[in-house]
């Protein structure tokens, strides 16, 4: 079905925050729309209210034809326990609210209720749409194009592994057939093959999309537009075209409101330092007039009170052209992470080995046997397909698993800083500023000021670290590398979550960090950022070096 969804002057209010503030969105079929904006500026809820799932405070949300149907699937595998991975399928595809919906409508048809006809054929009609029809065979086809085993969709989604459960959500996009798509960092957890499906399930889209990514290579190769959300205003910008033209848009209307800004202050300088001489030179003109004219000389008298009568003039003319003069205010200035990584001695030349090192893991993977030495300085990006082994030889690498056979040692001196995929650290009941406290040593109020540099106050800062967002948790990890000095940094996809400032300053301080790196990320633009002196490829649990 073509369709069109409108968003009018929508205003979104949570409790005393305002998240949404008058924004206005129109998408029609073959739209797609990229919404970007720092993290907490309302992007998910955006989201939300378009799919009817949160009402707006103010304005509406309205879709033509009224029948459509409009799909949110959420960032992450959203796995549910109990629920299997077709059940799961069918949930995130609409097929199983639809399937519900036409069960309760034949019921009623059976028991000759009023209406029960029409009621019926809307949710037939809307079962097909969804394509609950064959979703039972299109679900093994295209998950055992993803890597995904047909008996899988039998199995639990909370007993898959993590690359498993991230195709998983690929999966439900691939079979998803509705009128509106809305996805929320569909490229979290992806490997390069499964962004590259990605692009090709977007690029072929007859049906609109609305899709919120800080990934800025899916960015720049899919969307024909973009929708900027404000923090601080909670208003939104549309700029037409694609990712390199509103990169370039931006910086143009930033430029100049600096410019126009600039050149508002210098007229208005120039005119009070102007009303100001002349009022001191009306002043000191009196003076002297007064000292050199006598007190019965009637012309001098006269001259005096003309001569001040003009200067008052003048000086009033300038201030008429100041209050004429039309206000621009001053652009604000851009957040910045201004991340730093603590430094630590440094540690011995040989940072980690292993020696024909083999890891058996579950029933079916083998990762190895594996000969690799780190040496101190060394800046390795290690890449390769989910479910390839990257996180258990990283694992391997810092001593937390050890190896079935073979050796694994990690060097003397070394401090390891880490951001792991599943930000472990930043979960449970403690908060954050507990858990920094306890890696630190540093007391509760410096906790909170550095917390604080990195977007998160007391309303973060003081409840579970376990309720934080994602985005949040990214964030608190990047404070703690910030915190405790370390010469090991080891980050597993650190963009994950992350906004586009934040993934900016983090590819600064990555640039300025001279200690040993081993990164983990499918990020294509932050792996050519971020220099690198080696690269392993894993594959099938097998490691190489290029």
């Amino acid at each position: 079905m073509s369709a069109t969804l409108v968003a009018a002057d929508v205003t979104v209010v949570r409790g005393p925050v305002l998240v949404l503030s008058g924004v206005s969105v129109t998408v029609a079929p073959g739209t797609r729309l990229g919404v970007v904006g720092p993290n907490g500026a309302g992007k998910s809820t955006l989201l939300a209210t378009l799919a009817g799932q949160l009402e707006a405070d103010s304005g509406r949300v309205t879709t033509a034809p009224p029948t459509a149907t409009v799909g949110l699937l959420p960032q992450g595998p959203d796995r549910r326990p109990g629920e299997r991975l077709l059940d799961f399928l069918a949930r995130r595809t609409g097929v199983a609210a639809a399937q519900a919906a036409l069960d309760a409508a034949t019921q009623a048809l059976t028991v000759g209720s009023p209406g029960a006809d029409d009621a019926y054929s809307a949710a037939l009609e809307r079962w097909l749409d969804l394509g609950g029809a064959d979703l039972d065979v299109r679900a093994p086809e295209v998950c055992e194009d993803l890597g995904l085993a047909a008996d899988l969709l039998a199995a639990e989604t909370v007993t898959l592994s993590g690359g498993q459960a991230a195709r998983a959500s690929l999966a439900s996009v691939l079979l998803s057939r509705y009128d509106v798509f809305l996805l929320d960092e569909p490229t979290n957890d992806l490997d390069f093959a499964g962004l590259e499906r990605l692009e090709q399930f977007v690029l072929g889209l007859q049906a609109g999309l609305v899709v919120v990514s800080h990934d800025r290579e899916f960015l720049s190769r899919t969307i024909s537009s973009v929708l900027d959300l404000d923090g601080p205003t909670r208003t939104a910008r549309l700029y037409n075209g694609g990712w390199d033209a509103y990169l370039q848009a931006r910086a143009l209307a930033r430029r100049q409101q600096r410019e126009q800004y600039e050149e508002y202050e210098d007229k208005r300088t120039g005119l009070v330092q102007q009303a100001q001489r002349q009022r001191e030179q009306s002043v000191r003109g009196a003076l002297r007039a007064k000292r050199k004219t006598p007190d019965n000389d009637r012309a001098g008298k006269g001259a005096r009170i003309e001569a001040a009568t003009h200067a008052a003039s003048r000086v009033k003319g300038i201030e008429s052209q100041l209050n004429r003069l039309e206000e621009v205010d001053e652009p604000r200035k851009e957040w910045q992470l201004q991340l730093r990584i603590a430094a630590a001695p440094r540690s011995g030349d040989v940072v980690a080995t292993l020696s024909q090192a083999v890891v058996h893991h579950g029933s079916d993977f083998v990762l190895g046997p594996v000969d690799l030495q780190i040496a101190y300085g060394d800046r390795l990006a290690v890449v390769g397909p989910n479910g390839a082994g990257k996180s258990t030889l990283l694992a391997l690498l810092l001593g937390r698993l050890p190896p079935t056979s073979g050796r694994a040692s990690l060097g003397s001196g070394v401090l390891v800083g880490e951001i792991d995929q599943a930000r472990g650290r930043f979960r449970g009941d403690r908060t954050v500023v507990e858990v920094l406290e306890e890696v630190t040593g540093w007391p509760a109020s410096e906790c909170r000021t550095l917390l604080a540099k990195f977007g998160l106050k007391a309303d973060h800062t003081d409840r579970p670290a376990g309720s934080l967002s994602p985005g949040e948790r990214t964030r608190a990890a990047l404070a703690l590398l910030q915190a405790a000095g370390v010469n090991l940094l080891v980050l597993d996809e650190p963009t994950n979550h992350l906004d586009l400032p934040a993934i900016e300053q983090l590819e600064q301080a990555l640039d300025a960090y001279d200690g040993t790196l081993l990164l983990v990320s499918h990020d294509r633009r932050l792996l050519e950022a971020v220099h690198v002196t080696r690269t392993l490829r894993l594959d099938a649990g097998q490691v190489r070096e290029t």
